[in-house]
């Protein structure tokens, strides 16, 4: 058996890279919980759900961020005996349970804004256009802050796209206040914040998902086994055959992958197998991003390892 890592010299990028998300996630928090109060405020003197409901969106995010900073915290401990690759499901097990927050979240406010059908109230439409101008312009700021970071790592991609949807619901909001504004049309108010409870739904849904695959150790989106058995055969003529191939997602941008490979009897020695793991190893890294992999050598014919013949040897 031979392998290859490239999980230490990866782990010190990435408490690098978690420094950096760690302060723009803390900016995004303060940011956010300060929207969040003044939305509330404006909701209840403005006697607008929609609002109300933006305001209860606003608190899922710092929610998330709040966990998505303790998971960073938690992952940046290093790997020792008992944690061979670290803390990092830490972020995974914190975008699982924004998941599930946010579901619950999102049916209260479509709760909410059914009964404010059944039972309408008069919006202040001008108040409302005010405080939900300042939640656009904020949601636009943490974009900003957020962008790029979040194709890396699922609870800074959480994040991010909540804030879009933030973003999309500020326009909603601002384009219901002025239609109550000029033809006072209260149920406009309710209907705006179903619409926003529905985008938190769909975003929670992602999440979850995702989160889950990466628990249940699938293989990330797009990218599966067999591609990548049928890849290493035709990149390297030496594999007569790949068995017991396994991938899996140690976090959102940490893969693993183990196969068992047969050779065929020209490859018998140790200086053979171990430059054609070495070359697999860089092809898995350079082209599928895995950080560590685990190749057995097993030779045709041989029912276990491949015993290794040393240079010059019969």
């Amino acid at each position: 058996m031979a392998t290859h890592t490239h999980v230490h010299k990866h782990s010190a990028g990435i408490f690098e890279y978690r420094d950096v998300e760690k302060k723009k996630l803390t900016l995004s928090l303060i940011i956010t919980a300060v929207v969040m109060v003044v939305e509330v405020v404006g909701g209840v003197l403005s006697r607008s759900i929609a609002l109300i409901s933006d305001a209860g969106h606003m608190f899922t995010h710092a929610f998330a961020i709040t966990i998505s900073l303790v998971a960073i915290v938690i992952a940046s401990r290093p790997p020792c005996h008992h944690r061979t690759f670290g803390l990092y499901r830490a972020e995974i097990l914190a975008a699982f349970i924004n998941g599930l927050f946010l579901l619950g979240v999102g049916g209260l406010i479509i709760y909410e804004a059914i009964e404010r059908i059944v039972k309408p109230e008069d919006v202040l439409a001008l108040d409302m256009l005010v405080i939900a101008l300042i939640g656009l312009a904020v949601n636009a700021v943490s974009i900003l802050i957020l962008h790029g970071s979040h194709r890396r790592n699922i609870n800074i991609k959480g994040v991010f796209y909540h804030m879009i949807a933030d973003a999309a619901s500020s326009v909603g909001i601002v384009c219901a206040a002025v239609i109550i504004y000029f033809t006072g049309w209260n149920i406009i108010d309710p209907i705006v914040s179903i619409g926003i409870s529905l985008v938190i739904v769909f975003w929670a849904w992602g999440i979850l998902k995702e989160s889950s695959k990466i628990l249940l150790e699938m293989a990330p989106t797009g990218l599966n086994v067999d591609v990548i058995m049928e890849d290493l055969k035709e990149k390297f003529d030496e594999i007569k055959e790949l068995e017991h191939a396994h991938l899996w997602t140690i976090t959102a941008d940490m893969l693993v992958f183990s196969a068992h490979v047969m050779l065929d009897d020209t490859h018998k020695s140790a200086e053979d197998q171990n430059h054609l793991v070495a070359e697999i190893n860089s092809h898995l890294w350079k082209k599928y991003h895995i950080i560590e992999s685990t190749i057995q050598i097993l030779c045709e014919g041989a029912s276990a390892t491949c015993p290794l013949i040393p240079e010059g040897g019969d």
